[in-house]
């Protein structure tokens, strides 16, 4: 215990050391607040995109500079909010927490925890907006990144660090076809970030669930700004999740990054603009939601040899209404991206899903993210398709009987369509859609019921594994087919036609 005299020299020290600091803090006044956004008056020297704190410890970001008072976004609820409070400057833009502890976790637009598993332990933080890479800092788009689905990585391949939107109806599989990818990316050393913007709790519930249960979450952040949150939440969550990806995309890793989904995005930023008195213009748009995209998706790229090599991949997700691409969101959204995959509302209801429109749907990468394997077998894959549906649509509104090269080219295409029909959270390693898809384009399937087809490749694959295991793993290792292969697979498929005879 201290003496007095002790506890006096202490004092003398501390007094002795003391030294005055004076800080200048810009201090404004609530004039006006309700659906979340604040009128300021005062911080003159405040900037766009600046983070302002409010009372209680609730933030808001500046979005508007008139010319006598600051527009401000609030972040969270602003029931606590009200007339005559005094806002402060803090000189930062909004920040997320990153790093490795940020994987297997789920948080809110703010990267704050709602997953009940404890707080986050990371001590590095990004801002949600920064630079797109240049066209110096980036390399040609030229690794695939495997979806795990016949009908995506054989005709529409995504390539690490490409952009390739998502489009089509609700209810189309739309979500289903980025969480087949999320599963797929286990053995390929690929991080994912799942960003569920206004979807229903119970949704975004049931995806976290689904990759718990096929042991992918260990590898995924997911980022949730449910139907429930205000506006503010729903704008900034895409920007969190990019910066999330882009921290590990500058150690030099491959990023998988899914907005879920963009329609609603845009409509977040709709409503906060109107609410600002900013002008509508088409569909009540501001005029820069094009740039709120193209701000976002230029961040994707692959980064050159000398800035490590990472990737982040981008699969943006839309909604159409009634499949009507030419809706000024849509638009903007195609124009940004490096492709689309479109979906299809009768295909979906046809039963054929994934319900992908090989027509419609286009990757503007195309083989520069295939191996070589993949696009010997995808080359006439796409012809026959093509050919198929020309000849269906014929014989429709044909009464004439067909010639026997037409009726060949229709059993042909119908026997592709089945091959190409995939079971939801199941997808399929790429050397054994190469091997499937051989057989369907050199007519090994020809003679079989169309209806049939899905049961027997599921027995195949098992009977495949089970007795040639050493044909995937040489597809794997030379990733090109050669005689050699091609003859082990036609060996493998007849052995299997005989015991199942």
């Amino acid at each position: 215990m201290l003496k007095p005299e002790e506890i006096a020299d202490v004092l003398k020290k501390e007094i002795e050391n003391y030294q005055v600091k004076l800080e200048e803090v810009n201090f404004g006044t609530v004039i006006q607040v309700g659906d979340n956004i604040a009128t300021i008056y005062g911080l003159t020297e405040a900037k766009a995109g600046e983070l302002l704190e409010f009372p209680k410890g609730i933030y808001g970001i500046v979005f508007n500079l008139e010319e006598d008072s600051i527009g401000c976004v609030i972040l969270g609820k602003d029931i606590e909010i009200k007339e005559g409070d005094l806002v402060k400057r803090t000189g930062r833009i909004v920040e997320v927490p990153v790093g490795e502890a940020m994987l297997g976790r789920a948080v809110n637009s703010l990267g704050q925890p709602i997953d009940g598993k404890g707080t986050i332990l990371t001590n590095a933080f990004k801002p949600i907006e920064s630079l797109a890479p240049n066209v110096v800092e980036r390399q040609p788009v030229n690794q695939p990144l495997q979806t795990g689905l016949k009908a995506i990585d054989a005709l529409i391949p995504i390539g690490r660090g490409q952009r390739e939107l998502i489009i089509g109806d609700r209810q189309t599989g739309k979500t289903a076809i980025c969480v087949d990818a999320i599963v797929n990316q286990k053995e390929e050393n690929v991080i994912c970030i799942y960003v569920a913007i206004g979807q229903k709790n119970n949704n975004i519930a049931s995806v976290i669930d689904t990759l718990e249960k096929n042991d992918s979450m260990k590898y995924t952040i997911v980022v949730a700004a449910g139907a429930n949150e205000p506006p503010s939440m729903l704008y900034v969550a895409p920007y969190a999740g990019c910066a999330m990806g882009e921290y590990f995309m500058k150690k030099g890793k491959d990023v998988l990054i899914i907005y879920d989904d963009l329609t609603k995005h845009a409509k977040a930023y709709r409503e906060i603009s109107l609410l600002l008195r900013r002008p509508p213009g088409r569909e009540a748009y501001p005029g820069d939601v094009f740039y709120l995209h193209s701000r976002l998706l230029e961040r994707s790229s692959k980064l050159s040899v000398e800035l490590g090599g990472g990737s982040l991949t981008a699969l943006p997700i839309i909604e159409t209404q009634l499949g009507d691409v030419s809706a000024y969101i849509p638009t903007n959204l195609i124009s940004i991206t490096d492709g689309q995959i479109y979906l299809d509302t009768d295909l979906f209801y046809q039963g054929i899903r994934p319900a992908v429109d090989v027509g419609l749907s286009v990757s503007r990468v195309g083989g520069a993210a295939q191996i070589k394997a993949m696009k010997q077998v995808a080359g006439p894959l796409r012809l026959d398709l093509a050919q198929y549906r020309e000849l269906a649509a014929f014989t429709k509104f044909s009464s004439e009987e067909l010639d026997k090269a037409s009726r060949d080219q229709l059993t042909r295409g119908e026997r592709i369509v089945q091959i190409l029909k995939q079971k939801q959270f199941k997808p399929m390693g790429i050397e054994y859609q190469i091997i499937v898809i051989y057989l369907a384009v050199n007519g090994y399937l020809d003679e079989l019921n169309p209806l049939e087809i899905e049961d027997l490749e599921e027995k195949f694959l098992r009977f495949l594994k089970t007795n040639y295991p050493n044909i995937g793993i040489l597809l794997k290792e030379k990733k090109t087919l050669n005689e050699d292969i091609t003859e082990l697979i036609k060996k493998a498929f007849e052995n299997f036609q005989k015991g199942e005879k």
